[in-house]
């Protein structure tokens, strides 16, 4: 039987000599280096319809660890770069750009071309005054329609487009593009995207994060919608309040478990039921569980009513 990529996984995984394992990884990385610099670039058809690493991803793995855009096959980072420009103007592409990484000038070239140099000299200084400007300016007077944050901590702006989430990550200097299956791991980012989602979906929530434990979001139903519901099964579907609560509630609460580290539901001083959701960053959330969990409290607020007392 040939060697299996398991068998190596296997090996690295083992407590052997780091000397057999640094040859190992040198032996992987040159073959990394001559599929991207000479495989795949040499055919640019090749590179730009199949490209030999799925969805590009040893660009992202050379710019998660800190190398420049001299250190990118510069045609494959061009075409990848002009995928996420084309989706970005709704335009036809090979596929769908999800999680995908810019280094951070490119990622202000992409969505706010024009004022791109400004922009990275802004956030270069950490002027994010300035930068607030032309976004406003943009939203404003160019009918630009998207909506942004920047974190408490100055390490993360967010921007939404329709119902896509860019994150740009202001010290490591590069942005994530559509934001999709990637895990959440910042829990200053978990409470950022949970007031940007606020803000898309409705203001009436209550938000607090618990330094190095959790965010919480809590909203509540008021006592008189709460005492207006049925004590019975519903017969009909003409009361569309009763028929969430009885047939639909629950399983909509199973699925915010799958993402909560803790969910609490009481009756508060007020007599109005509270719903306390704890999020971790440490549960592996992805940005789209994130979204799903913001949906189904926008179905709360808008089908059920609920308010913020």
């Amino acid at each position: 039987m040939p060697l299996q990529p398991e068998h190596i996984a296997k090996f690295l995984d083992e407590d052997v000599d780091v000397k057999f394992k640094t040859e190992l990884l040198e032996l992987l990385r040159k073959k990394i280096d001559r599929l991207c610099f000479k495989e795949c670039e040499i055919d640019r058809i090749q590179c730009t319809l199949t490209p030999l690493c799925t969805r590009r991803t040893l660009l992202k793995i050379r710019l998660l660890n800190g190398l420049t855009i001299e250190d990118q096959p510069n045609f494959c980072y061009s075409v990848h770069k002009n995928i996420i420009f084309r989706d970005f103007r709704n335009k036809t592409v090979i596929y769908k750009p999800n999680d995908a990484y810019l280094y951070l000038i490119d990622f202000f070239d992409v969505f706010f071309h024009g004022d791109y140099r400004k922009l990275n000299k802004f956030f270069s200084k950490e002027d994010f005054k300035e930068a607030g400007k032309i976004f406003k300016d943009r939203i404003k007077n160019r009918d630009e329609n998207f909506r942004y944050l920047l974190t408490k901590d100055r390490e993360f702006m967010l921007f939404n487009y329709d119902e896509k989430i860019h994150v740009c990550f202001i010290n490591e200097k590069y942005a994530l593009c559509n934001a999709n299956r990637e895990n959440i791991t910042d829990l200053k980012l978990l409470f950022g995207l949970c007031k940007l989602f606020s803000r898309i979906y409705f203001p009436e929530v209550k938000l607090k994060l618990i330094p190095n434990e959790c965010v919480e979001i809590t909203i509540f139903i008021p006592k008189e919608t709460l005492s207006s519901i049925s004590n019975e099964i519903p017969k009909n579907e003409d009361s569309k309040r009763d028929n969430y609560i009885w047939n639909d509630f629950a399983s909509e609460l199973d699925v915010l478990s799958q993402f909560c580290k803790e969910i609490k539901i009481y009756v508060d001083r007020k007599q109005n039921l509270a719903i306390k959701l704890s999020i971790s960053a440490k549960a592996e959330i992805r940005y789209r569980d994130l979204r799903l969990v913001f949906n189904i409290l926008f179905r709360l607020y808008n089908d059920f009513y609920i308010l913020h007392i």
